[in-house]
């Protein structure tokens, strides 16, 4: 083994800042000059949707087009449009997961061949047909079976990636002008964390509430279907613990569909999305791990945590 003459911790060390980069922007290589990758740049227009890309600075006056960056925990993608390629075809893997073999449409698809009477399932979201709000809760997606211009069934889908923290502008820069042509001798390391603290603030409490929802509706015979990034989940998992799994498919369902990003290819194409689990669970079981939380502290632990914040000394408490 070759000895670097570095300390184990520094070599880690090291090695975690190299790999903290940017991954793709607009679903390119950063280092990709193509003119394909030029020409989403200059457009500013999300590859994966056709529309304006969502990852701006806070007044929009700069489009990022970051998708995913890099973490110890992998490729991560941070933009939930990312999980859309290839015309959203993970919303069809679960269309044909729920239903079979059905035509799938977007709702303007469905409003023009709305005097078909064949089985189909409509596609109703945020860029088909409009997010469907209820009270203070959006749903992402609703793919509902429709059969002679009867609703027969629908399941919920919640599409999730993950925020960053910190910043990437001095890397992203960096790629700008290598993009441009301009000669960068070196990239500089971004910045950015991972928001992994907004798993158990913010995404499980969210699928717990909406999948609830969905388990009420007589309309819902196969639950709420949740589309992530594999590290995501594994961070579920660390949260949640073991997850008993199960084959029973109805109301109280969740399905959990992980996906990351394929093997690097070559300038002017994108990474393919790559489907890694499948994982159906009860709603209950889940709801009950996150209440139960595996990796919760003891409450002495917090109790020296207020001894301490208030520099007493209680002998009760070691």
């Amino acid at each position: 083994m070759v000895d670097y003459g570095i300390h184990k911790t520094t070599l880690h060390l090291v090695l975690v800042a190299q790999m903290r980069d940017l991954v793709e922007i607009f679903g390119f290589s950063p280092r990709d000059t193509s003119q394909k990758s030029r020409l989403c740049r200059q457009l500013g227009q999300c590859p994966f949707i056709s529309e304006r890309c969502i990852k701006t600075n806070h007044d929009g006056t700069i489009i990022y087009g970051t998708c995913s960056v890099s973490s110890t925990k992998g490729d991560v993608i941070i933009c939930p449009n990312r999980l859309y390629a290839e015309d959203y075809r993970v919303l069809k893997h679960v269309a044909f997961d729920a239903f079979g073999d059905l035509p799938v449409l977007t709702f303007p698809e469905y409003a023009r061949n709305s005097r078909d009477s064949a089985d189909t399932v409509v596609m109703l979201g945020n860029k088909s047909g409009g997010e469907v709000r209820i009270e203070r809760l959006a749903m992402d997606w609703i793919l509902a079976r429709i059969s002679n211009n009867e609703l027969v069934e629908y399941v919920g889908v919640e599409v999730q990636s993950l925020d960053i923290t910190g910043n990437y502008r001095d890397a992203w820069y960096a790629y700008q002008q290598l993009s441009q042509g301009i000669t960068v001798p070196v990239i500089p390391k971004s910045e950015h964390g991972l928001n992994w603290a907004n798993v158990h603030k913010r995404l499980i409490p969210q699928i717990i509430r909406k999948g609830s929802i969905y388990s009420n509706s007589p309309y819902v015979r196969k639950g709420l279907y949740f589309i992530v990034p594999d590290a995501v989940f594994k961070v579920f998992e660390e949260v949640l613990g073991d997850l008993a799994p199960t084959n029973q498919v109805d109301s109280k369902t969740l399905s959990i569909f992980t996906y990351e990003l394929g093997p690097l290819i070559g300038d002017g194409e994108h990474r393919a999305l790559k489907k890694m689990r499948v994982i159906r669970v009860g709603l209950d079981e889940f709801s009950q791990k996150f209440i139960a939380g595996r990796n919760l502290p003891h409450s002495s632990a917090l109790d020296r945590a207020v001894l301490n914040a208030l520099g007493l000394y209680s002998p009760f408490v070691r």
